[in-house]
């Protein structure tokens, strides 16, 4: 059994928001929230916005086209259970509904679950102009919540931000709940939000998880986390159902090695090195995101880590760069003048030794970042391969 899936602009969430009533409910199609300036090209599947593209799995509610920030984009199969479910154990963590902010943008799955968990709340979001973040909107759109309570959803960048001035602060200060995802939070911005008693929740999870899964290190009710070979492998009510090819068919090829069936359970491979410890679980970084540097193995996500841990570098990017001595080189990207390199290569070789130690710090006028806030990596790996970066 199948059901047609069509293509909608999210350049009007509150539109994306009324179409996906009826793909939760079954009395519409199934919807692929695209960006307003997507192309064909951009997005295969869908042969323009507002057609009814190739059929879907009958339980499919939404198609999430990933980034492809650190690889291939994926067509994300996400059913109606897996959505709900996300939004009520997310629910159950955070103390009960509310009215959400909607500050991501819609056709990523942090964006799209702020729209599922207001239909579940039966609230209206207050939503923020597509496009730039803009911290004075934020800060405006925060004084016209109504609700009881109030959420919002932002990547670590948006949350710096936000912390940089005291109208920020005060805005944050609304709220009972503020996710934070995408990417890791660095520990100096954590510990500030702490300090000012903000109601911060880090969440792990991705699209094929329907969202966050895991909040401050435990998994939401429903989820079970499990580390083999070193990576963090998640179930539970949340889990997609695979993934479309660019024709509408079940991309089995893509599928295989990510969706693991094991004791009659599917587990999704997150490709996330990782540790749990009394439940708790700690990302380490990507297991593909690794350089060979002078023959030892360097994981970029764990150097980043730690550069982030350095004033005025919180938001810093680290690549890899080919270099003639060493084979490949860590490479560290920043938007703010004035960073040492000696101090930086000191803090990451006393804990990852010396090979990982940074060869440079490349300063740009802005670091390039997909419409969802997180780092292009991509794009800064062939700038610096290309010299092409500012």
């Amino acid at each position: 059994m199948t059901r047609s899936l069509v293509a909608v602009s999210a350049s009007d969430p509150l539109e994306v928001m009324s179409a996906l009533r009826g793909a939760l409910d079954r009395s519409g199609p199934a919807l692929l929230p695209l960006a307003a300036e997507s192309t064909h090209e951009d997005a295969p599947l869908a042969a323009h916005l507002g057609a009814e593209l190739h059929e879907a799995p009958q339980a499919t509610a939404a198609v999430i086209r990933t980034s492809g920030s650190t690889g291939l984009p994926k067509n994300v199969v996400l059913s109606a259970d897996a959505l709900l479910s996300s939004a009520s154990a997310s629910e159950s963590v955070m103390g009960g509904p509310g009215q959400w902010l909607l500050a991501l943008p819609a056709h990523y799955v942090a964006g799209l679950q702020v729209l599922v968990r207001s239909i579940a709340a039966e609230t209206t979001p207050i939503v923020l102009s597509p496009g730039h973040f803009d911290t004075a909107a934020f800060i405006e759109a925060s004084k016209q919540l109504t609700g009881e309570r109030h959420f919002t959803s932002l990547v670590p960048a948006q949350l710096m931000r936000l912390l940089e001035s005291r109208a920020g602060v005060m805005a944050l200060r609304r709220f009972d709940g503020i996710l934070i995802g995408g990417q890791a939070l660095p520990e100096p911005i954590r510990d500030r939000a702490q300090l000012l008693g903000l109601p911060v929740y880090r969440t792990y999870g991705s699209s094929e998880t329907s969202g966050g899964c895991v909040y401050n290190g435990r998994p939401l009710p429903g989820i079970e986390m499990n580390i083999v070979d070193g990576q963090v492998e998640l179930t539970g009510p949340t889990l997609s159902d695979g993934y479309l090819a660019d024709d509408g068919t079940i991309d089995h090829t893509r599928m295989e090695g990510v969706f693991v069936d094991r004791e009659g359970r599917q587990w999704y491979r997150t490709g996330d090195l990782a540790t749990i410890d009394d439940d708790v679980l700690t990302v380490l970084g990507r297991a593909d995101n690794v350089i060979v540097s002078g023959g030892v193995n360097v994981n970029l996500d764990r150097v980043e880590r730690i550069v982030h841990t350095l004033a005025g570098l919180e938001d810093a990017v680290v690549v890899g760069a080919a270099d003639d001595r060493w084979g490949h080189v860590p490479v560290v990207i920043t938007d703010v003048s004035g960073a040492r390199l000696d101090a930086v290569q000191d803090a990451v070789s006393r804990q990852l030794g010396k090979p990982a130690r940074p060869d440079r710090i490349v300063t740009v006028a802005a670091v390039p970042r997909l419409a969802s806030g997180k780092p292009d990596r991509q794009a800064v790996a062939r700038a610096i391969a290309e010299r092409t970066l500012p």
